[in-house]
Formats: structure tokens, sequence, C-alpha cells
């Protein structure tokens, strides 16, 4: 009776917890169904609607629909976008990966090594240099005093006048990320490196740095998206055809009485590759570099 007894009382326990388990597991696969959904719904259809323009011919794809093409024309597209204005498009692709490349180098030695420094060395001047990041991240640029200091200094229109202004637009975000990921980092460290006779740079660049993938990939696909899609600051700070990045080709095939939208969405198709070949390869450590240290 008493083994009855049990079973009896313990069915309906089991019965609620299975219950409470099968309700959560429908809610994931809610959540889950609705978060694909959304996805497809903001980026899968723009990036469809890109892709099946970029394959039509001109009359076809002045319609701007998504509706399925009648013949693909994807090949002759690219050729053309490739040859148009002597090749602008391969120069452009250049000067972008470029001033990308060399932006990236200069935030992520700049960046790690402020970081370092605002984090390890606490001082009184310490909240002046906060709020002086905080401020960078505030203030929007002025376009016309850049231009000022820019010619006054003989970099206007040159490539390391753009990667200057790249760097300085994005430098405070870079060191906040920096600065909150060194909290993950151990003092410790520091001290043990210290007592058996590294020196100071030594620490930082060979113990400190490596330790910094993480949040440097972050800062790598973030900024460097970021700067590979600017339009507005080549625009101002380095005009001239020959200085061409590839957000600026999109006038290429745009124009008021006339716009090749095949030969547009190709365009853009051919720049949208570069930025989903990074992300893919450092997705996996976004995440890690942006959320270390907020629980410090």
């Amino acid at each position: 009776m008493s083994k009855i007894a049990e079973q009896t009382a313990s069915t309906p326990v089991a019965f609620f917890e299975n219950r409470k388990f099968s309700s959560k597991s429908i809610r994931k696969v809610i959540t889950e169904i609705f978060a694909v959904l959304l996805t497809l719904i903001l980026f899968g259809i723009p990036f469809y609607f890109v892709i099946i323009n970029a394959v039509k011919n001109t009359q076809e794809s002045s319609l701007l629909n998504m509706s399925w093409p009648s013949s693909f024309h994807l090949v002759e597209n690219m050729k053309e976008v490739l040859a148009a204005q002597n090749n602008m498009m391969q120069l452009a692709f250049i000067n972008s990966i470029l001033i990308t490349g060399f932006s990236i180098v200069i935030l992520i030695l700049a960046g790690s090594m402020a970081g370092y420094v605002l984090h390890r060395k606490v001082t009184k001047v310490t909240p002046f240099f906060d709020f002086l990041i905080l401020t960078g991240l505030i203030i929007p640029p002025a376009i016309v005093p850049t231009i000022w200091v820019l010619n006054g200094i003989g970099l206007f229109k040159t490539m390391p006048g753009i990667v200057l202004v790249e760097v300085a637009l994005h430098l405070p975000f870079t060191i906040l990320l920096y600065k909150g990921f060194m909290a993950t980092i151990p003092k410790q460290l520091d001290e043990a490196a210290l007592i058996d006779g590294c020196g100071k740079f030594k620490l930082f660049f060979k113990i400190i740095f490596p330790l910094l993938k993480p949040v440097s990939a972050t800062v790598i696909v973030l900024t460097a998206v970021g700067i590979y899609n600017d339009f507005v600051n080549p625009l101002y700070f380095y005009p001239g055809s020959e200085n061409a990045t590839l957000q600026l080709t999109l006038y290429n095939f745009s124009s008021m009485f006339n716009t090749q939208w095949n030969l547009l969405f190709t365009n853009i198709l051919l720049i949208s590759i570069p930025p989903l070949i990074l992300f893919i390869i450092f997705n996996k450590k976004i995440v890690a570099g942006m959320t270390a240290g907020s629980i410090k």
C-alpha cells in the first residue's frame, strides 16, 4: 500500500514537471522561429531583392520587382561594372582596402594601449580622459574645420589624411571596448611578469596583447565594416576620381535621367562580398569581445 501511495503522490509532480519542461521547450521553439522569420524579413528579403535584380538585364531590372528573370546576366553585368570608367571599380577596391587596413592597424595598436593604461593606471586625471573619450562618441565631426586642418598640414585629398579621420572617429569606441575587456585579465599577471624582470613594452606586446584576440576580432569586424562602407568622409576629405572608394562608385550607375539598376545592384553585390566574408570569419568572437568585462 505504501508503494502505491508513493507512486500516486509522485505522479502529479512528475506530470507538472514534464508539462513545465514541455512549455519551456515550446517557448524556445517559438522564439527561435520568430527570430528566423524576423531575420529573413529584415535581411533576407532585401538581399534577395539585390541579387535578383543584379542578374537581370536593364529592361527587367527597371521594373524594380522580385520576379524571376527570363535570363541571367550576372557575368555580363559584373564585367561591365568592373570595366566602367576606365576600371574605376578596381581602383576603388584598392583604395577602400588600403584605407580600411591601415585604419584597423592603427586602431588596434592605439586602442589596445590606451585601454590598457586607462584600466591599469587609475589616477586623478583618469576621469578626465574618460570624459574625453565619451565626448568623442557624442560630438559629431565638423566638416569645414576638419578640411581646414587637413589642408593646413598638407593631408587633404591624401590617403594618410582620410586614414587619420577614420581613426579619430572610431578610436573612442575602440578604447572603450579594450578597456572593458581588460577587466577580464587579472592584474596579478602584470605583477608576476614585472617581478620576473619583464619590461613594460614587452609585458604588453608579449603577454597582454595576445590575450586580446576576442576584442581585437570585434574591433576588426565592427570598425572595418564602418570604414569600408563609409560614404560621407571620403566624399568630403578624399575627393577626386583617382581617390575613388567603393561606396562612391555607386554614382557611376545612378543619375537623374537614366539609372542602370542592374549595374547598380551588381555594384552593391560586389561591395557586400568582403564584409560578409569578414563577418563569417570572426562572427564567433564578436559577442565575447563586446560582453567581456561587463559584469566587473
